[in-house]
């Protein structure tokens, strides 16, 4: 639930179960294949974990946990040493991942990225920055955003260790609104072309969405739909606070995701969760996403976050509260660097249950893909208003809603012209159990970092 627009970053930490040894030399590399994602080696691997050896002796029923990770508002992969001390105590939580939320993609990475593959750990980045991220309120896409999402692409394909890349985060937040959707298709649909034409590998170029009842599931499927593989998204992820304190499967509204997503075509995960409200976190959740219930569907979880700050996420502390006068590197008074310490009990509560979760997957040999592209929804009277599979935004152009009419699909006006890898397109609080969005929590934060599993099989 991390919100841009009040927070300056966050970070995802995602763990993983593999089940098949290989070297520290040549982490093996993410991609999507069907509704499942799996290691360049053939096995499954899901956004969960527990590590319990070394990264070098990978082995069965070995898991591994994510973290998000914003520790700086610009960019947390550039020193070190501190990525060093927090692999180490993220190793600790069973963790293989981080979620990144802003990164310079003219900076040099290489230290921390190496460190973090050292200890076995993925990163999910988002391609987006305050500046350049897609608005629900004014929807446009252009060139500076493209080649702005196209420079981070650029920095960190080169690492191994890259899983996937984000789009966008909680871009739509209301029904009404989602006629901003098409922007958000729009900036995969580019990314991949991007990606495609410089002959990378196909790393995933996905989505990660705010759960909003009135979208649920329509944005996942409309994401999904469409007879284009070019415009439409590698995976789908959701930020989730509805299981809340001594919650369940039922009372929580996670059988009804599980039900949402039963026949969803591409990879699927939690890409934000644990509530907060109220304490402790006993994060109860992890058994359903990563056990019998749900891990047939779903690729795993993330949980929000890493650092301490002013929102009470944090898993870990740098150390007590300053003055940020005083000391300017703490920001909101949170110190943002030093030796990682857990936060008790909500810390030893998550690793306690990524150690006992060893959800079971497939080999890629063993899978083929059999879910189709959900259809592509119509508009509603009172909430989605994108009607089918319209044509998608190029570049330069700018929803203009002055000339909307009840038909989503004229709703598009083209302020700019097309050109690039667009040039041929055709033109619940968190907190609580109700499916809710937890604004003052993580929208509120300043650094954040995320923990998650994922499982190789």
């Amino acid at each position: 639930m991390f919100t841009k627009a009040l927070s300056i970053a966050g970070f995802a930490l995602i763990a993983a179960l593999i089940n098949t040894p290989f070297l520290v030399s040549a982490i093996p590399k993410i991609s999507a294949v069907g509704a499942k994602f799996f290691t360049e080696d053939g096995d499954q691997y899901f956004i969960k974990g527990r590590l319990d050896r070394d990264f070098e002796s990978y082995d069965a029923d070995v898991l591994l946990p994510g973290v998000a990770y914003q520790r700086t508002p610009l960019d947390p992969l550039i020193d070190k040493k501190q990525c060093e001390l927090d692999a180490k105590q993220m190793k600790d939580l069973g963790a293989n991942a981080i979620r990144v939320y802003h990164v310079d993609p003219t900076a040099d990475h290489s230290d921390c990225m190496s460190a973090f593959e050292d200890a076995g750990i993925y990163l999910f980045v988002d391609l987006d920055t305050f500046t350049t991220q897609i608005s629900q309120d004014t929807p446009s896409w252009n060139d500076s955003s493209l080649a702005a999402f196209s420079a981070v692409l650029d920095e960190f394909i080169q690492y191994d260790n890259t899983a996937a890349v984000f789009v966008g985060n909680e871009v739509l937040t209301f029904g009404n609104q989602s006629d901003a959707a098409p922007y958000v298709k729009a900036a995969i649909r580019d990314v991949k072309a991007h990606r495609d034409s410089k002959g990378y590998r196909k790393i995933p170029v996905g989505y990660s969405a705010a759960d909003i009842p009135e979208l649920r599931p329509v944005l996942q499927n409309y994401l999904a739909c469409g007879s284009k593989e070019a415009e439409t998204s590698d995976f789908f992820s959701l930020n989730v606070y509805e299981w809340c304190g001594e919650s369940s499967y039922d009372g929580s509204g996670y059988a009804m995701l599980q039900k949402n997503a039963s026949d969803y075509n591409i990879p699927l995960f939690v890409s934000e969760t644990g509530c907060r409200i109220p304490p402790p976190r006993l994060f109860d959740d992890q058994a359903a996403i990563l056990g019998d219930k749900m891990s047939g569907t779903w690729s795993g979880t993330i949980v929000y976050e890493w650092i301490s700050e002013e929102n009470d996420y944090g898993l870990i502390s740098y150390g007590p509260k300053v003055d940020p006068e005083k000391v300017t590197e703490a920001l909101d008074g949170f110190p943002r660097s030093g030796t990682p310490t857990p936060v008790a009990p909500d810390y030893s509560n998550l690793k306690k249950h990524w150690a006992t979760l060893s959800p079971s997957g497939v080999k890629s040999s063993d899978y083929t893909p059999s879910n189709k592209p959900p259809p592509c929804p119509t508009a509603t009277v009172s909430g989605w208003v994108v009607d089918g599979d319209v044509p998608l935004p190029s570049l330069g152009q700018v929803l203009d809603r002055t000339t909307a009419s009840s038909d989503a699909s004229t709703t598009q006006k083209a302020t700019g012209t097309a050109s690039g890898s667009a040039a041929t397109a055709t033109t619940s609080g968190k907190g609580g159990a109700t499916g809710g969005r937890e604004i003052a929590g993580m929208g509120a934060g300043l650094v954040g970092v995320m923990l998650g599993f994922i499982v190789w099989l």
